[in-house]
């Protein structure tokens, strides 16, 4: 239970960096950005550690009843094989709460990964209309032949 808890406790924090970001993309902060991203690199090793934790602690409890130790245990499982009721009630909750956290963290990183996409949408356009558009390079031609078709000038000469 104590590393449900602290599950949670990591879930949550990575939740409010989430929330973070769309004003932090919006107003094109990039040193914040990169300030949220290393938080949430630290809080990812943390869960990947409480993970380990998680299914050490499975095991030794699955030892401890009798039960051979399986790594690929999930907590649905182990709240099968528990026989008091006030645990595996606590054990459901704690479950449940950690999934409705990961489910709302999910949400919100795929708006976060549409602004981004958006953003680079726009900055490639924007590139485009400044720079002109990439000669294609789907016609192949040789190199002392004119090119086909006329190529778009950008708004600044890029020779100059």
């Amino acid at each position: 239970m104590e590393t449900m808890s602290k599950l949670q406790e990591a879930h949550e924090a990575l939740l409010v960096l989430a929330r973070e970001k769309p004003r932090v993309l919006v107003k094109n902060d990039v040193e914040q950005l990169n300030n949220i991203v290393n938080k949430e690199s630290r809080w990812i090793r943390g869960i990947q550690e409480l993970n380990l934790e998680r299914i050490q602690h499975i095991g030794s409890y699955l030892i401890s009843r009798g039960y051979n130790p399986n790594p690929k245990i999930t907590v649905a499982d182990l709240v099968k094989i528990i026989f008091k009721a006030e645990e595996k009630q606590l054990l459901m909750q704690a479950q449940q709460k950690l999934v409705e956290t990961m489910k709302t963290l999910k949400a919100e990183n795929e708006i976060n990964q549409q602004l981004i996409e958006q953003s680079l949408s726009f900055i490639n356009y924007t590139v485009d209309l400044v720079l002109g558009v990439p000669e294609d390079d789907v016609i192949y031609q040789r190199p002392n032949q004119v090119p086909y078709g006329a190529k778009r000038p950008g708004l600044f000469d890029t020779k100059a």
